[in-house]
């Protein structure tokens, strides 16, 4: 799997940048999001766990994918500012609370 980033936006207000990407997986299948999500953090130099991958379809007849990630500064902006079924999704998860205790009468 060869990826190569097409278009990288700065967003500032919501403290990531948009990629947009062409990955080249001849003779293979699409590659998951996990696998993905690991290639954008890697050419991005960020965290796993701040890249939001939301899209990657397969171009028919093709063995190239396009797709759309999101890089965040922090995983705390990820997890702040990204839809809940997209984090879960991407294996992004919040910090678990403490069960809380059942109330006494």
């Amino acid at each position: 799997m060869k990826m190569e980033i097409t278009e990288n936006k700065q967003n500032p207000l919501y403290k990531r940048s948009e990629v947009y990407f062409t990955i080249d997986h001849v003779g293979e299948s699409t590659p998951g999001r996990n696998a993905v999500a690991e290639e954008v953090a890697k050419l991005t130099k960020s965290k796993r766990d701040c890249v939001v991958v939301t899209t990657v379809e397969s171009v028919y007849g093709t063995g190239k994918s396009k797709g759309y990630a999101k890089v965040y500064e922090s995983k705390e902006a990820a997890l702040e500012l990204e839809r809940e079924y997209l984090l879960k999704r991407n294996g992004i998860e919040a910090p678990k609370a403490d069960a809380e205790a059942p109330a006494e009468e």
